[in-house]
């Protein structure tokens, strides 16, 4: 009986650590201009996907009810991830581009990169999540 109590207790300890391999990410988002529509961000753990759309490793969608939302992505294993995100003003689900490939919609990235020409890199905008973190993202227009 004392061997089935200590196997118990060894199981519940090594399941709190396994539990404990995770964490949350809270993205601050600020500049929104526009009170409507959802944000929508994407979790990328991969840099030769970083940003496709299709690939991201989690996507979240945040309905928008202020000039600034804090969004919240639970359950994330600690690795290194980069956030593209966009705020989906006319509800359609895509990041609406212009006749160059440029975002019409307000957009944004981990780090705060700002873009020149070209989507920015994977590691300029990755971060490392190992524990519960929160960030901030200023949307660009």
């Amino acid at each position: 009986m004392q061997k089935y109590i200590w196997s118990i207790l060894i199981l519940c300890v090594l399941s709190q650590n396994a539990i404990s391999q995770n964490a949350q990410l809270e993205i601050e988002i600020l500049g929104i201009n526009e009170v409507k529509g959802k944000i929508q961000i994407a979790v990328y753990n991969d840099s030769e996907v970083f940003p496709e759309k299709g690939k991201a490793y989690r996507v979240e969608c945040f309905e928008v009810t202020s000039a600034e939302l804090n969004a919240v992505i639970k359950d994330l294993p600690h690795n290194e991830y980069a956030i593209a995100l966009f705020h989906d003003i006319n509800g359609d689900q895509e990041c609406n581009l212009n006749f160059i490939g440029i975002p019409k919609e307000p957009y944004g990235f981990s780090n705060n990169i700002k873009p020149v020409l070209k989507a920015p890199s994977f590691e300029v905008t990755s971060i490392i999540l190992n524990a519960d973190k929160k960030i901030r993202i200023k949307l660009m227009d």
